[in-house]
């Protein structure tokens, strides 16, 4: 099953983001840090040139910390990019980021003494508990549901910055394969464009071959099965979910592994790596006419 997703007011989200980034300072690019590959939008780097960007790997308590300090590590062998970790628990963290944001634009020779700063980040990563911690106010709205942000703002902080605030928007195209997942897994597509089902599916084949122990310690699955449906298959066993025959509910043990992955009740957990990643990338290139 291929995920897409690509409402009407995120086409419209490129085209303004397009149109106001030559007037930017420097970016701030907001991850999750569980998938900072797949919620990384890959039209962001063709549209910013050389404007510096600071990467905020947001949700950093939910992530592998190993795993993620080899993305910060990735992340900032590109040029004018600084990559952070970050979770909302601290306000001080976040506060940095506009320190940060002076030193990477020291050199530049603004005419304008207000520093310009664009605000990205595709649905559900915290771009707009990030916004409302770094003004110290509630401006932006927030929630567990994807695509909150709307309309694009201009937002006055500390240290004589303006912040620019897009609606967060996806790709046309969630490529690979794998991505769309990855992003459905941690909620950042909307639960009614997507099989639950399928998507758990990935989630627990994954988990079976990444995190094994967390599977077992979580769901006391012991010995551990050889694939995923046969995790579904027992986590229905261990919590009683059947329909009517006793037939498993998997679309049940879909919602509670879903939601207990993305509540962290399974530990610290990361669903791409660097090296998976570049490895899906000379798959893909492998596959295609050119190749």
């Amino acid at each position: 099953m291929a995920i897409n997703w690509f409402p009407g007011h995120m086409h419209k989200a490129r085209k303004e983001i397009k149109k106001v980034m030559p007037q930017m300072d420097l970016i701030i690019e907001v991850l999750d840090a569980r998938i900072p590959f797949s919620s990384e939008n890959p039209l962001v780097p063709a549209l910013r040139q050389n404007t510096p960007v600071i990467k905020v790997l947001n949700k950093r308590d939910l992530a592998d910390p190993a795993v993620t300090a080899q993305w910060q590590a990735s992340l900032e062998r590109d040029k004018g990019v600084r990559a952070i970790t970050l979770d909302h628990q601290h306000r001080d963290e976040a506060m940095a980021i506009l320190k940060l944001a002076r030193e990477m634009t020291a050199h530049r020779n603004l005419e304008r003494s207000a520093l310009r700063v664009m605000i990205l980040g595709i649905p559900n990563v915290g771009k707009s508990t990030l916004i409302n911690t770094l003004a110290g106010r509630t401006i932006a709205k927030t929630g567990n549901e994807p695509a909150v942000t709307r309309a694009q703002q201009i937002i006055k902080l500390p240290d004589n910055v303006l912040l620019y605030d897009t609606p967060g928007f996806l790709w046309p195209k969630l490529s690979p394969e794998a991505c769309g997942y990855r992003l459905a897994v941690t909620g950042a597509i909307r639960a009614a464009v997507i099989e639950f089902d399928d998507v758990a599916l990935f989630a627990a084949e994954y988990l079976l071959q990444a995190y094994p122990e967390a599977l077992r310690d979580r769901y006391d699955l012991d010995p551990l099965p050889a694939d995923g449906l046969g995790v579904m298959d027992a986590i229905a066993a261990r919590r009683n979910f059947y329909g009517r025959g006793g037939v498993p509910d998997l679309h049940k043990v879909a919602e509670v592994l879903l939601n207990e992955l993305r509540a962290g009740k399974l530990g610290r957990i990361s669903l791409e790596t660097p090296a998976m990643v570049a490895r899906e990338a000379q798959q893909a290139l492998a596959g295609s006419p050119q190749a």
